[in-house]
């Protein structure tokens, strides 16, 4: 299964695009072994309209437009549930293991998604009830992937 992050707006180069690839590069790495590859960021530039619900709706365009046909769709928003990463691990291999060709995890921007794009959402996560830059957003997400593929794997790197 492929998986996608998809968000709005570039990662600056620097400390937290460093950080985020290096994530992103052992998620690729570990994620081979077990049925997770070709982990891949795009970055949806962010919409110069002035009003913002016009904004949310061309960078929502946007980001459905990455979505493959039959692909499982994650979407993180403060109004999502709160998961365990037990509960995302149980998610994705639910995903792996049923044939879905592709997980896309979707990071809005700063005015949210669009009510059509979240309809297509198999799951909307929160990183608890605090507001977190989207760039921190982005590299917690690729951390907990990683942190997925080595629980799939077996690799002590995840404790309970």
């Amino acid at each position: 299964m492929r998986l996608v992050v998809a968000a709005v707006g570039k990662l600056k180069r620097g400390p937290e695009y460093q950080l985020a690839e290096r994530y992103r590069e052992r998620l690729d790495k570990i994620g081979r072994s077990v049925g997770l590859r070709s982990v891949k960021a795009v970055e949806i530039l962010e919409s110069k309209n002035r009003d913002a619900h016009h904004r949310m709706v061309e960078e929502s365009i946007a980001l459905a437009n990455l979505i493959p046909d039959g692909a499982a769709v994650v979407l993180l928003d403060e109004k999502g549930r709160t998961l365990d990463t037990g509960n995302l691990v149980d998610a994705i291999r639910s995903w792996r293991d049923s044939g879905r060709s592709a997980c896309v995890f979707i990071i809005g921007g700063a005015d949210g998604l669009a009510p059509g794009l979240r309809d297509k959402a198999d799951l909307t996560v929160a990183f608890g009830a605090l507001t977190w830059p989207h760039q921190l957003v982005r590299i917690m997400l690729l951390e907990q992937l990683y942190r997925v593929a080595t629980v799939l794997a077996g690799h002590p790197y995840h404790r309970e």
